[in-house]
């Protein structure tokens, strides 16, 4: 019989660095640590790569040694130290990285939680028991063939082998269900009163009108011409801005500040409520395509938790949503600036109480066991 006082471990293979900017991963992992005291949790984040960092001109980073986030939590970012073209035992050097950290921690029989799937050479090795939690579909993203390859043959592995999958949007369910009968939909969420409350205006926005776009910048998302356009439409009466890390070509970045566009960068977490309270408008400048129509956007439920007026392009989520003005790519720009300046501030958000995180974190509890 199995100790009921033993720690319960998790590894997790991200797609993305537990740093200021917070999406899925973080929200539902901060809420089962504080659900689940026996919780401890591996948090590997996506290795460095300091060969493409030289070739695209930037200073090379080395991965980080084993870090404690909180009291239950580490953090891991392995280093890939050749191009798998070059060392075709990348994949396993980097498996090896995580288990010996995991081994170090007293993790002997963990369970996974895999959100890459061309990461699922660990699970081959250790035969630990895998949650494959889907939040984009990225064999519909603009990926070179080789990794797509990879993708592929992960997430078939995936499907097949997993314990527990969950995807957060119905479309991800509807396109893998093929595969896999018994995946459970966990959708994103929002702390909704943190949005609610009232904060100041931060002191980096333009002391003028503002759309705003709050997300990662990349053109998996973005339609880069959209937001220049939109930049155009509001001049004299308003500035565009985007807050988000950015994860663009370079000529991207250049092409929407020649245009006019206030690029903020990423900000932590506990900031974005304030950006987004003191916009006039939200905005959503997305592309419509195979990959975007697969997401469940987390903005969605923080732009309408703060109330404020919101156009988009009539992609998945927004286009289904009360309270949003949908324009198509021809009308955007167009619609945006009709919107500022906006007439009121504070309004009350939207009742979305069934879209919180900590019930979002009790329906992934209940579909993983965790």
């Amino acid at each position: 019989m199995s100790d009921p006082s033993a720690p319960k471990d998790l590894v997790v293979l991200s797609l993305e660095r537990w740093d200021g900017v917070w999406r899925r991963n973080q929200h539902l992992l901060s809420g089962l640590l504080a659900a689940e005291p026996r919780l401890r949790v591996l948090f590997v984040e996506p290795p460095d790569d300091p060969v493409h960092d030289l070739l695209g001109g930037r200073r090379p980073r080395f991965g980080t040694r084993l870090r404690r986030i909180d009291e239950r939590l580490w953090g891991l970012r392995p280093v890939k130290r050749l191009p798998r073209r070059v060392d075709r035992r990348v994949d396993e050097r980097l498996a090896g990285a995580v288990q010996r950290a995991a081994d170090h921690l007293g993790m002997r029989r963990p369970a996974l939680w895999v959100n890459d799937p061309a990461a699922v050479q660990l699970a081959q090795r250790t035969g630990w028991p895998v949650l494959y939690d889907m939040t984009d579909d990225w064999l519909a993203a603009d990926r070179p063939d080789a990794e797509r390859e990879r993708i592929a043959a992960g997430e078939a592995w995936l499907l097949r082998h997993a314990r527990t999958v969950v995807a957060c949007s119905p479309e991800l369910v509807r396109r893998k269900s093929a595969q896999r009968a018994d995946i459970a939909l966990v959708r994103n969420g929002v702390d909704a009163d943190r949005y609610r409350t009232p904060l100041p205006r931060p002191s980096d926005l333009p002391d003028e009108p503002y759309a705003l776009y709050v997300g990662t910048l990349h053109r998996d998302r973005i339609d880069v011409e959209l937001c220049a356009a939109t930049a155009s439409a509001l001049r004299g009466r308003g500035r565009l801005v985007l807050v988000g890390p950015e994860a663009w070509a370079a000529a991207d970045a250049r092409r929407v500040r020649d245009a006019g566009v206030l690029v903020l960068g990423a900000r932590p977490h506990d900031a974005v409520p304030a950006y987004l309270q003191h916009a006039d408008v939200l905005v959503v400048p997305h592309r419509i395509t195979e990959f975007t129509e697969s997401l469940d956007p987390i903005k969605l439920y923080e732009y309408r938790a703060v109330g404020r007026p919101i156009v988009s392009t009539p992609v998945a989520g927004f286009r289904d949503a009360d309270g949003v003005r949908i324009a198509d790519s021809a009308a955007f720009a167009e619609a945006v600036a009709d919107a500022v300046p906006a007439t009121s501030q504070f309004p009350d958000g939207a009742e979305d109480g069934d879209a919180d995180w900590s019930l979002r974190v009790a329906d992934f509890r209940a579909a993983s066991g965790i």
